[in-house]
């Protein structure tokens, strides 16, 4: 696991995984990045602290959630995902289509090796 040092209100979110110093800690590289893009997007004023808190808000209060809180993250992306669609940063149908890029590029990626979207056998360019 890793953490993140930050002083972004984000920290203050509701059920972020923490360490016993009450820094974010994230189980995966793609936790934490997801993590970031979120800091750096609020800091760069794209969003405000309470349409954030609104949208991580309504994922996690959805139902199906997992009883350990493991989906957490996953919540995060959605509402980052839902927000940038929102504020029409991009669209959902090229969100999808990113999405769907990712995964052809982690599946065409060797184990071990590092994910990159040029790894993507569809991607043009």
């Amino acid at each position: 696991m890793s953490t993140c040092n930050t002083t972004s209100p984000l920290v203050a979110s509701a059920e972020l995984p923490k360490s016993a110093d009450g820094d974010p800690i994230f189980a995966e590289p793609w936790q934490a990045a997801a993590f970031a893009m979120t800091v750096r997007l609020h800091e760069q004023g794209v969003f405000s602290w309470t349409e954030w808190a609104e949208a991580l808000s309504t994922e996690l209060h959805k139902p199906g959630r997992k009883p350990d809180g493991s989906d957490y993250y996953d919540c995060w992306v959605a509402a980052l995902s839902q927000l940038v669609a929102k504020l029409s940063i991009t669209s959902g149908p090229e969100l999808e289509a990113l999405v769907r890029s990712w995964q052809r590029a982690a599946e065409a990626t060797p184990h071990g090796k590092r994910i990159v979207l040029e790894n993507d056998p569809l991607r043009r360019g």
